[in-house]
């Protein structure tokens, strides 16, 4: 893939006043440059340019971010191309982050970018789900996995396993968690916004949902 240079990242960050440091500049952008150069063969990402990697997965991850509190433990849901648990890592080095991919070729490319970026994350070809039977961690994110009543499928009989699941969502959500309830999946089950935020380039805004064992 061609990379388009006319921008950069540090650019690209500013254009959003986001406070990132030139350390973690540096290492996002060689994290981008490895997800772009395996993007043509496994399709990880569509935001294949500076400004769609701020505007969409890193302000989304920042958002994140400011949720978590050191020395937590953090299971990134369906990491895909490593988004967010790659870059959380990145922002975030008081975390205790692991991935979980369930297709085995993006699990082994993503343990491939851990290792080039020197990150101490644990990447798992699992399914979270499956997972949660031998591990536990105090938060779980999850970006673009699916609707909330799917999640909350996966994890009906987990909620005691793991703190809370922290959901990237747009402005769908109201009508997943519609779904969800529907589905009878939020019974026992609290769900709250805990942020919202614009979304970059639209007239729409996003949202971190919290859900977890309702007392």
């Amino acid at each position: 893939m061609t990379i388009d240079d006319s921008d950069t990242l540090r650019v690209a960050i500013a254009r959003y006043n986001l406070e990132v440091t030139e350390a973690q500049i540096g290492q996002l952008e060689r994290y981008c440059r490895l997800l772009w150069e395996w993007n043509d063969r496994l399709n990880l990402t569509r935001h294949t340019t500076w400004d769609k990697f701020v505007a969409r997965d890193l302000i989304d991850s920042f958002q994140l971010s400011q949720l978590l509190e050191a020395g937590q433990e953090v299971l990134d849901v369906g990491t895909g191309g490593g988004v967010p648990g790659i870059v959380l890592a990145i922002l975030r080095d008081d975390l205790d982050i692991s991935l979980c991919e369930s297709v085995q070729k993006k699990a082994r490319v993503v343990e491939e970018f851990v290792h080039q970026l020197e990150l101490p994350c644990a990447v798992h070809a699992e399914r979270a789900e499956k997972l949660l039977d031998d591990f536990r961690y105090d938060v779980l994110v999850a970006r673009a996995v699916g609707p909330l009543w799917k999640m909350c499928k996966w994890f009906q009989h987990h909620w005691q396993d793991f703190g809370c699941l922290l959901a990237v969502k747009g402005p769908g959500w109201v009508d997943e968690r519609a779904a969800a309830r529907e589905r009878g999946l939020l019974k026992e089950v609290s769900l709250r916004k805990v942020v919202a935020y614009p979304m970059p380039g639209t007239s729409s805004v996003s949202v971190i949902l919290r859900l977890e064992a309702a007392t």
